[in-house]
């Protein structure tokens, strides 16, 4: 019988024991996207107080002991009692939820942390949490474990500075891993350097000695530079500043000689890496000036067609920022701007200011406009190239290339795909795998550098074809459908040589940008296969670097050892390669994730595009540091 239902089952948590509950809740995930969002959250606000008119210096310091420390020279929490709490401020946003100065737009007019609920998640998902205030003369502090107050507010010295330092350790109760990434920190420390003009913001990692100090005074322009440092531009970048209806809009863009577009939107900081109403208006109005001044100055002549988006974005890189006082993000992780009126706004502002740049700058206009005409004849193209490609594979029993080794359960969730250099690699995974639920994809060498090609001679190409038809998600922005995937584990599985990381690396700039929700679902992996094979009679140990091999030739002794290096798969029969790679209890992969976009993009660039000397300055940084070198 079922149980009776009164007010005695309902549960009230106090205080920021709802956070602890369900902390998916406030920071996305407790894996390591949700560990670097509480360090976001504290650097958010030290970000405000620059925005607000009062700090222009933030360091961060990843401690050995894994905390972090954010200090910033703003204004210092305020100290006094808070009239209904009767608690000091610092206190107060401490340790309840949507409590803060950003409500009223007083403080704060303003500010990526709207919900305030920020700073006090961290606290409430950290294992301790000290804050340390400088304000009045006087130095104050307070500790904090697991959000529970340790003792009242106390003063600790003098000083004449002002600000505010909160550092505070990951609970491990909560978090799958607490170690932090210094890339991924950075990236997004750079970030808000660039979006914020004359911000310095320093990173020091005392685990390794590693540190960047960033400070952009070019704001976004610096932003778009970067992005192009390795590309060619065809013009200096165009700025944007204007306001409209309390919205402050920020555009900066330029083209390139690339076949892809890269813009980056934000909103009072946030990066909103699912766009929002901003992006759209930014983008319409682009389309819509473009378009006008082709028809205006009857650029098309013969040609009855309109470009699209995607043809007036092709080789733009651009940033998009606006300040908006009441934004209407989704969820607390704030990744899409939802403000129905800033389209709008957005879509007026930039389109009146790129009118009259076009106006005033005919030979670049032209010169913009031309570039995204060839895009349409190409797009065109491409679309003649698709058609065959659904044609041809119509005509086939299964609309799967030959040389696929499909599995036989077809719940993509079940399946993976392993994409192998060489049929010689590609015959041991055949015969080695588990025929159940993995696949096997032989490509025949190189394929094509798809970071200096157009879509259309893309699927002119026969690996990249076959690729494509095996994804089953289609390409291109009209056909692409990430939830077609018919595999939910792709690994990339080459040789452990110069060519097989060259291959690896076609392969990845492929899925990054053609496939790239791919990517930022999870599902694109790299296998690692053994360097070596250490044997003593009977026993044999699989080992993936050197200093593994020295353990294992010490352990079974130097002079009886047989050491054999692997330099490909196919020297290793199928028994060997589902053992050390393929068997799910015991292989290694590496999943690739895209926590920096904007350092993916430069590097992606500075590797597999046209301009040389970023890439020769690259190797010549780099060399020292090279272990196995393939001469």
């Amino acid at each position: 019988m079922a149980e009776s239902y009164g007010s005695e089952k309902i549960t009230v948590l106090k205080g920021l024991e709802a956070v602890r509950r369900r902390p998916a809740m406030y920071i996305g995930d407790t894996s390591t996207r949700g560990l670097h969002h509480l360090v976001y959250e504290v650097v958010d606000n030290a970000v405000d107080e620059h925005m607000a008119g009062a700090c222009d210096h933030v360091t961060v310091t990843v401690r050995k002991d894994g905390s972090v420390a954010v200090t910033d020279n703003g204004r210092g929490i305020p100290v006094d009692i808070h009239p209904t709490e009767k608690k000091p401020g610092v206190e107060v946003a401490m340790t309840i939820l949507h409590a803060g100065g950003k409500f009223d737009n007083k403080a704060y007019t303003i500010s990526g942390g709207l919900h305030g609920v920020g700073v006090s998640v961290v606290n409430a998902l950290s294992e301790w949490l000290e804050v340390e205030v400088q304000r009045d003369g006087k130095v104050y502090q307070q500790r904090y474990e697991r959000g529970i107050t340790q003792y009242p507010l106390k003063t600790i010295g003098k000083t004449a500075k002002t600000g505010t330092t909160v550092t505070f350790l990951a609970d491990k109760q909560i978090f799958k891993a607490t170690a932090y990434s210094f890339d991924t920190l950075s990236g997004r420390l750079r970030e808000l350097a660039f979006l914020n003009k004359g911000l310095a913001i320093d990173i020091l990692d005392e685990r390794s000695g590693k540190s960047h100090n960033f400070k952009f005074d070019g704001g976004i322009v610096s932003f778009v530079k970067y992005l192009d440092e390795n590309k060619t531009p065809i013009h200096k970048p165009i700025y944007v500043s204007k306001e409209g209806d309390g919205v402050q809009v920020e555009v900066a863009l330029q083209y390139n000689d690339s076949y892809d577009d890269n813009i980056y939107s934000f909103c009072n900081n946030i990066n909103t890496v699912e766009g929002g109403t901003h992006l759209i208006g930014f983008k319409s109005a682009l389309t819509r000036v473009i378009n006008d001044y082709v028809k205006k100055n009857n650029l098309l002549k013969k040609d009855d067609f309109t470009l699209s988006g995607d043809d007036a974005r092709e080789g733009l890189t651009a940033v998009v920022s606006v300040k908006v006082k009441q934004p209407q993000f989704e969820g607390q992780t704030k990744t899409k701007l939802g403000n129905s009126e800033v389209k709008g706004i957005v879509e007026s502002l930039v389109g009146q200011e790129l009118t009259v740049f076009f106006e005033e700058n005919s030979t670049l206009a032209n010169k913009i406009c031309e570039k995204g005409i060839l895009s349409a004849r190409s797009r065109e193209a491409a679309r003649k190239a698709r058609d065959l490609v659904r044609r041809k594979n119509a005509l086939e029993t299964s609309g799967l290339p030959g040389k696929l080794a499909d599995c036989s359960l077809d719940d993509p969730t079940m399946c993976e795909i392993y994409i192998v250099e060489g049929d010689s690699a590609g015959g041991s995974a055949k015969q080695g795998r588990d025929r159940k639920f993995q696949a096997i994809l032989p490509l025949k060498g190189k394929i094509l550098n798809v970071e200096k090609t157009r879509l259309d001679k893309m699927l002119a190409n026969d690996e990249i074809r076959t690729l494509i038809t095996a994804m089953g998600t289609g390409i291109g922005q009209e056909d692409f459908d990430p939830e077609k995937a018919r595999y939910h584990k792709i690994i990339i599985m080459t040789d452990a040589d110069v060519d097989g990381a060259h291959i690896r690396t076609l392969l990845l700039t492929f899925f990054y940008r053609h496939m790239r929700p791919l990517i930022e679902k999870g599902y694109v992996y790299i296998a690692q296969p053994p360097l070596y094979r250490v044997a003593k009679g009977k026993e044999e140990h699989y080992v993936y670097n050197d200093e593994e091999l020295e353990k294992a030739v010490s352990r079974l002794g130097k002079d009886n050892a047989n050491v054999q290096r692997y330099k490909g798969l196919g020297e290793m029969n199928p028994e060997q390669l589902w053992k050390t790679t393929m068997d799910p209890e015991r292989r290694t992969l590496l999943q690739v994730a895209n926590d920096d976009a904007a350092e993916t993009d430069h590097t992606i660039s500075m590797l597999m595009g046209d301009a040389v000397e970023p890439r020769r300055l690259f190797i010549e940084q780099n060399a020292k540091y090279v272990k196995n070198l393939d001469v």
